[in-house]
């Protein structure tokens, strides 16, 4: 209990100072689809910083010429994947904005970050699973917890993609870039390959594009 009340307090003031490096924080952040990796361990305390400096960063947008072109592009992908979800160009449009945004926080591929979600809810912002993840990434709440926000609403689609992208980034850092074992520990089930192999055929067959 000290310690988890020590990381707490250090999350919280995180939080309330807005320390600035969200762009190193986000670099450090990924969730299994959420829950510890190992019984009875908690969180480390480097994911817990990374997922109060991401809370607290502002907004930002960069390379917008590129990040149009890429707009457009994905949102004709998405078009044809989720015509029912986001039956509006608008709608497409302004979810691919925040997926690109919050991914490039946390340095990750934007596609990649569409692939997961892909998979994990079919792009449904309203998604439960029958463990209590929620949202587009599938969140588990208990990381509200971890890091002093209990308030925040995991079903709000900017708050549940910064989560996201931050604790896959963490774990593809601690896999050092091993985007199998990144996966895994995201979904929770490191050692096995069915849902890396999941998001990953999902991304070479839906969502890659070539740089």
């Amino acid at each position: 209990m000290a310690r988890l009340s020590a990381i707490l307090v250090t999350a919280i003031w995180l939080v309330v100072a807005g320390l600035p490096s969200a762009d190193m924080a986000l670099a450090q952040s990924t969730a299994p689809a959420q829950r510890s990796e190992n019984p009875g361990e908690l969180p480390s305390p480097a994911l817990l910083d990374s997922l109060s400096r991401a809370m607290a960063a502002p907004d930002g947008f960069e390379d917008v010429f590129d990040a149009q072109v890429w707009l457009l592009d994905m949102q004709s992908r998405l078009a044809r994947r989720q015509p029912e979800a986001y039956p509006s160009r608008r709608a497409r449009l302004a979810l691919l904005e925040r997926v690109h945004a919050e991914a490039r926080r946390a340095q990750l591929p934007p596609e990649l970050v569409l692939a997961l979600i892909d998979v994990e809810s079919r792009f449904q912002p309203d998604a439960v699973s029958s463990a209590g993840a929620l949202g587009l990434m599938q969140v588990m709440p208990f990381w509200k917890a971890e890091i002093g926000r209990p308030q925040d609403d995991l079903h709000d689609i900017d708050t549940n993609l910064r989560y996201g992208c931050t604790i896959l980034a963490h774990y593809l850092k601690r896999e050092h870039g091993d985007w199998t074992s990144a996966l895994a520990r995201y979904n929770g089930s490191l050692g096995r390959t069915i849902y890396p192999e999941q998001v990953m055929q999902a991304w070479f067959t839906r969502w890659w594009i070539d740089r």
